[in-house]
């Protein structure tokens, strides 16, 4: 009896002394999804985040068809981790549940090529190539300064002067990059469905409907509504209520 009682005591030891991440995680892998929801968001509560605790609660809730809340938190964890190819393609699979269908106007020019080129890659990222480049740069001095040889001279200076070029280029990139991301407020729609009104009244014409789980971005904001742009380019005013903005 008492070893009974002693492997009871040790069960509901370990029990206990699990993290709310592992106890969330052992709900998910019994399928208890709501129960695993619960165990996660109590750890955002608490004033924590990573890209893993978002990453986990959107997959829970898409196995249970929430796809505002899954494509919300998987967004989430694509701010904290921009680069992590899973995080990405289930955030693909999520916004296949949504209604609505917009496409996304390209833009045009050479704002164009500088937005694709400096969105290659994380402003964080940016910081690390420009120090890279920077050493390489030192090192290219270092044996220009201490050689005698006119060629090695001339291929180093050489090579000092693009790294340079380089380091500007990652630095004005790292900048640029950050600055669109800390300047951009995007919004998921939690209402199921949602009028988006002409101007910023309840009583305005409708512009066009939108449905649970939709992207957008916040332009403005006025008393209870959201100035909201869509990847079309269409642009409306939305109840601050249907949406939950992501950052």
């Amino acid at each position: 009896m008492k070893k009974l009682l002693y492997i009871f005591l040790l069960i509901t030891h370990v029990f206990w002394a699990q993290t709310p991440f592992e106890k969330g995680n052992d709900f998910y892998q019994n399928g208890n999804y709501k129960a695993a929801i619960n165990q996660y968001e109590s750890i955002l509560n608490s004033g924590q985040e990573s890209a893993e605790v978002y990453f986990n609660l959107g997959n829970c809730y898409y196995k249970l068809n929430k796809v505002a809340p899954a494509v919300y938190n998987f967004e989430k964890a694509l701010l904290l981790n921009p680069n992590d190819t899973e995080i990405q393609n289930n955030l693909a699979f999520a916004k296949k549940m949504t209604i609505d269908e917009i496409q996304e106007v390209p833009e045009v020019g050479f704002s164009k090529i500088i937005s694709d080129f400096s969105s290659g890659f994380h402003y964080d990222t940016w910081a690390w190539i420009a120090i890279i480049l920077a050493s390489l740069f030192l090192v290219s001095f270092a044996v220009y300064y201490f050689s005698y040889a006119t060629v090695i001279k001339r291929v180093f200076f050489t090579g000092m002067v693009v790294f340079l070029l380089l380091i500007v280029v990652s630095i004005f990139s790292g900048f640029y990059e950050q600055n669109r991301i800390e300047n951009e407020r995007p919004a998921i729609v939690f209402a199921d469905t949602v009028s988006v009104k002409s101007e910023p009244n309840p009583a305005s014409q409708k512009a066009f409907t939108l449905h649970a789980g939709t992207k957008l971005i916040v332009l403005e904001d006025l008393d209870n509504f959201h100035k909201i742009q869509l990847a079309d380019l269409k642009e409306g005013w939305i109840e601050k209520s249907a949406v939950k903005v992501i950052k």
